[in-house]
């Protein structure tokens, strides 16, 4: 019997709960988007970056017709372990071909300029650490007359968390940890900079935008929702410091949660947003636009920006009970992919939550 190492088991676990438990609430809102009036062309060439656990790239694969070919690439070999069982799952034809890759869209893509009729990417951007650079270089690889479509949570996204921790913040006069969280609110991205960026990247098309709603019992549930826990939670507790500040600032958020939502449960809303863009052709661009080498360091419009980019929220799946026969192919080996840190300071244990555990006496006012 072999024995697969803790790193890889635990790998294995982190995959299941983003397409068991996360995917459902988070990566195919997000997904629907992208999918809605969305026509894959006849005999077309479909590029779908960070592809995750295979969301939407099967109901791409359902859209296909004879004679196309996606190719679907994810920097974790985990992710891409749970899409190629699914698609495996829906039998042989040969007509149409799925190929997966591990391999990440940073610091750009490997394939060559002008090649796929669509490109799409559902919740991939926050790996990347410019919005600009990514998008261009996604129209790079994308026909001319082609299409690129990308989801992204946009600016208000976890606004009543964020209004909650900048009050906890400035009562307790913690003005390094308001710094950060403020840098931190402005990686999302409002309207005007997804135009900007599709400008750059010479895309013609919009920006489609819609709001749904998150709801937790109480502040554990909220902190322990798995979309919260293996979402933004590690940067979050970052953003609080380090050691006991990060576990006062914590004791003061989950008191601020249940005073203001006692009885009710706690709402917070998520923008998403879709960039739908055509690729110009090569005769329409403008030359003002026209950009020779992109910096991938930062938002061109947004010096100040953290080149950090933002804990990444995964995108997940849904089961599929039926479907088409798809003939599935590896393009290369699968990579460890990289984990959670169990000994880091923003994965240490909240006291907040441990049961009994009462609140420290230099926190009692």
């Amino acid at each position: 019997m072999t024995v697969q190492p803790k790193r890889s088991l635990k790998v294995e676990k982190l995959a299941r709960i983003y397409d068991d438990e996360i995917a459902p609430v988070w990566g195919t809102r997000f997904g629907k988007m992208l999918l809605r009036n969305l026509a894959v062309p006849e005999r077309g060439q479909v590029l779908d970056v960070s592809c995750g656990t295979g969301w939407p790239t099967i109901e791409i694969l359902r859209r296909m017709t004879d004679g196309s070919r996606l190719i679907a690439i994810d920097a974790s070999s985990a992710m891409l372990d749970v899409a190629r069982r699914k698609v495996s799952d829906l039998g042989p034809l040969g007509k149409k071909g799925v190929f997966f890759r591990t391999e990440s869209a940073v610091p750009k893509l490997s394939f060559a300029d002008d090649v796929y009729d669509l490109v799409v990417c559902n919740l991939g951007l926050d790996e990347m650490p410019s919005l600009d650079a990514a998008l261009h270089d996604f129209a790079r690889v994308t026909k001319p007359s082609g299409e690129v479509r990308c989801t992204l949570p946009m600016l208000g996204t976890f606004q009543e968390f964020h209004d909650l921790y900048r009050e906890v913040l400035i009562k307790h006069d913690k003005h390094d940890a308001l710094e950060r969280l403020e840098r931190h609110v402005e990686r999302y991205r409002g309207i005007e900079k997804l135009e900007r960026a599709m400008r750059v990247a010479h895309l013609d098309g919009r920006v489609e935008i819609e709001e749904f709603t998150l709801l937790f019992k109480s502040s554990r549930e909220f902190f322990f929702a798995p979309v919260i826990e293996y979402g933004p939670l590690a940067e979050w507790k970052e953003i609080a410091g380090s050691g006991q500040e990060m576990q006062d600032v914590f004791w003061y958020i989950k008191e601020a949660i249940d005073a203001y939502f006692d009885g009710r449960p706690f709402q917070v809303t998520i923008v998403a947003g879709c960039i739908i863009g055509k690729k110009l052709q090569h005769a329409d661009l403008e030359p003002e636009l026209h950009v020779e080498e992109m910096p991938y360091e930062v938002d061109t419009d947004d010096e100040a920006a953290d080149p950090v980019p933002p804990y990444q929220i995964a995108a997940g799946s849904v089961q599929v009970s039926d479907g088409e026969e798809l003939d599935v192919e590896e393009l290369s080996p699968d990579e460890d992919s990289p984990v959670i840190d169990e000994d880091s300071p923003e994965e240490q244990e909240l006291d907040a939550f441990i049961e009994g555990r009462k609140r420290p006496s230099h926190l009692i006012e």
